[in-house]
């Protein structure tokens, strides 16, 4: 397979660590590890001082996967597979699932891969279109109308990225339904669940919600791990498990061990670990808020319902690819064209996970005084 090239990243590249400020983060702010080992256990701090750069288990070590499964209500241990991140994740899962013949529903706008790989491996892929006028809300209705016998999954992003969308529990349940009904396996990418700025809103987790759902978690977005490179597939499908665990023998064939020990010194400790991501992303949004209000007529956005993103749009007649390398350049502020989402309007991933995002709007909104005023 020859995926078409990763636009997002290969925009990453050139200008991740370039950018001094980065106002498009999709992560939260990344935790040293002398404060991931201060939360550690007895136990956790001597299996870390006596850990061996050897190989791990390839499906992931088992206190590792009995703290990722501690995160669901359904799953087991055994009902857990560890992967490189969830980019790797995602790469088997839909490699395995899908070939040609196959039809795949996903979202747009959405990461790249829940859609190229897909076409990639020959499958035919069919995107439900999230409009900012519907703020970001699935559109059941359409989901249905998308469907065909061939249909193999249904692959959803909750809480979405870029928008920091979040479906309704009636709209969710319609959406398992329909997948139960259809046979159509429910993929729900949820890199960002725990981050929702109200928890009476959380969704089941998509592996909790059906025998044949499928969760994507990873410790780079809402645990604000990202250097760890430590993703997840959980599942109650057992044989699909056993499927992606072999076709991860020609990816990465197992994780990094202090990756791992790292990752579950973290998930056992995820109250507090949450507690302080959740505490960043509550700081920052009240000054966007009032950057949004200030700025009516010229930028705007559905304020997110949950994660540490949101997708606005800039309202003047200014290409927002013009607009964001003019920027980047003169103030050293990095924000994200919606044009690496396929989008057409004007819109920009603003991310507000980070402890220096104060310092990198008042960049932005001194540099749109000069500019667009």
């Amino acid at each position: 397979m020859r995926p078409r090239d990763f636009a997002l990243e290969r925009f990453f590249a050139r200008w991740e660590f370039e950018a001094e400020l980065l106002l498009c983060a999709s992560d939260v702010e990344g935790w040293p590890v002398a404060e991931v080992l201060a939360l550690a256990d007895e136990d956790d701090r001597a299996r870390w001082n006596e850990l061996r750069l050897g190989y791990t288990d390839s499906h992931g070590g088992p206190e590792l996967r009995a703290a990722i499964a501690g995160l669901y209500d359904s799953i087991s241990p055994e009902e857990i597979l560890v992967f490189s991140g969830a980019q790797e994740a995602i790469f088997v899962l839909h490699n395995v699932l899908l070939g040609p013949g196959d039809h795949a529903i996903v979202v747009k706008p959405a990461y790249q891969s829940l859609a190229e790989v897909g076409i990639a491996a020959g499958a035919d892929v069919s995107r439900i279109e999230l409009r900012e006028a519907d703020a970001w809300r699935l559109d059941t209705d359409a989901v249905r109308a998308a469907l065909r016998p061939a249909t193999r999954l249904i692959q959803v992003n909750e809480p979405h990225n870029p928008s920091g969308g979040l479906s309704d529990r009636p709209t969710f349940d319609r959406l398992v339904a329909m997948a139960a009904e259809s046979g159509a396996r429910l993929v729900v990418d949820e890199v960002y669940r725990f981050l929702e700025f109200d928890s009476e809103k959380r969704l089941p987790a998509g592996a909790d919600a059906l025998p044949t759902g499928v969760s994507i978690g990873v410790m780079s977005k809402s645990f604000g791990m990202a250097g760890l490179r430590i993703g997840w597939i959980a599942t109650r499908d057992r044989e699909l498990l056993a499927r992606l665990a072999a076709f991860k023998d020609y990816t990465t064939i197992c994780a990094s061990a202090p990756s791992e020990a790292l990752a579950t010194i973290a998930l056992k400790a995820r109250d507090r670990v949450m507690a302080r991501n959740r505490a960043i992303v509550a700081a920052n949004l009240p000054l966007l808020d009032g950057f949004f209000d200030r700025w009516r007529g010229t930028f705007q956005w559905v304020r997110p319902l949950g994660g540490s993103i949101g997708f606005a749009r800039l309202l003047a007649d200014v290409p927002i690819g013009r607009f964001t390398e003019d920027l980047v350049r003169e103030t050293g502020v990095l924000i994200l064209p919606g044009s690496l989402f396929d989008d057409t309007e004007n819109h920009f991933r603003l991310g507000f996970g980070r402890t220096n995002m104060p310092q990198a709007l008042e960049r932005l909104e001194a540099y749109a005084s000069r500019t667009l005023r």
